[in-house]
């Protein structure tokens, strides 16, 4: 073998570049995944079953087909189904916040099924309603609960998002990729560029680690 990372050094700072790219992908697509997680693990839990026909019929595909397939049919399809090409960072931030989201309904319906009965029966005897009494009382207990499902959710996208690159998206995988290209040698730029997520993924374990004993400290 004969590898050479120090002529890679002059091309740290643009790889490095690509984390502020990667992390903005993926914290929007959290975000998206997040709302409609919740909206979906309501309707899972409706009393009204054709909505939870919706929900389970929705996480159904988004689980069952690969994420580079959602990814480019976003991406790629875009153009013949609405006459217009959707920006590779938001066909990016679209497809993995509609795949998060099936994966992030069932933690949540998890959660809320796991909170004590007794919470839900208190609330009504009071005469909460059923929304306040979900959003107030039922699901910030859920929330404690499934917080470490959450962040390993969210590691997983971080982890995921490096399939952006076959869309062109400049962020770590590709900016590794491009400079590999043009030193002709791709080990050690790719190697470098697995550090890098993972030393991302470690950061975030720890502050999840951190958020969670401060919640369990607060109960």
């Amino acid at each position: 073998m004969n590898l050479d990372f120090q002529q890679f050094i002059p091309s740290l700072p643009y790889i490095l570049k690509g984390i502020g790219v990667t992390l903005q992908i993926v914290s929007l697509a959290g975000i998206l995944g997040f709302v409609l997680g919740i909206v979906l693990s309501f309707f899972k839990i409706s009393r009204f079953k054709f909505l939870g026909w919706i929900a389970d019929a929705y996480t159904s595909v988004f689980r069952g087909t690969p994420l580079v397939l959602q990814l480019m049919l976003i991406y790629y399809g875009s153009p013949q189904l609405i006459g217009y090409k959707i920006d590779p960072s938001t066909a990016a931030v679209l497809s993995f916040g509609l795949n998060s989201a099936a994966y992030i309904s069932e933690i949540i319906r998890a959660g809320i099924l796991a909170v004590d009965k007794g919470q839900s029966e208190a609330a009504m005897a009071l005469g909460v309603p059923y929304r306040p009494a979900m959003m107030d009382i039922i699901l910030p207990q859920a929330m404690k609960n499934i917080l470490p499902a959450l962040m390993n959710e969210f590691i997983t996208l971080t982890k995921e998002s490096a399939i952006v690159t076959v869309i062109g998206v400049t962020d770590v995988m590709r900016r590794a990729y491009i400079v590999g290209g043009e030193k002709f040698s791709y080990f050690e730029p790719i190697l470098i560029a697995g550090l890098i997520y993972y030393i991302m993924v470690m950061i975030l374990t720890l502050l999840g680690k951190g958020i969670e004993r401060r919640m369990r400290r607060s109960d």
